[in-house]
């Protein structure tokens, strides 16, 4: 058997180690990249957004109560639009229906014409 030279076995155990670092690197990068890992993250960082986003809104709202106030209404009105435009619209016909009744004159009556049987009951 022929002896190693001392550089050679110093090199193979180097070469051993940075095979070994880099296999574990590569399993860890492979858990953080895995797609439950990915979506875990994500939705973690929705949520803290999420809640930051309403912890700002509340301070906002805490500051200028009456302009908040006046946003969502506007916002409502704008998102109810459709329905309220309907039903501006069957109260004007509505109005205009009653108004036009009571303006018009009735019509009168017409007379029976007169039989026979209405004559001597007379």
């Amino acid at each position: 058997m022929t002896r190693e030279v001392p550089e050679v076995t110093a090199a193979k155990l180097e070469a051993e180690r940075a095979r070994a670092q880099l296999m574990s690197t590569a399993q860890r990068l492979q858990a953080r990249i895995s797609p439950g890992t990915l979506a875990s993250n994500a939705w973690q960082d929705a949520k803290d957004k999420g809640a930051d986003l309403a912890e700002n809104a509340v301070d906002a709202v805490r500051k200028r109560p009456v302009a908040a106030t006046s946003a969502v209404a506007a916002i409502a009105l704008f998102l109810a639009r459709e329905p309220l435009m309907d039903l501006a619209g069957k109260v004007a016909d509505a109005a205009k229906r009653k108004t036009s009744k009571k303006t018009e004159p009735r019509p009168k009556p017409r007379a029976r014409p007169r039989t026979k049987s209405t004559e001597n009951t007379a």
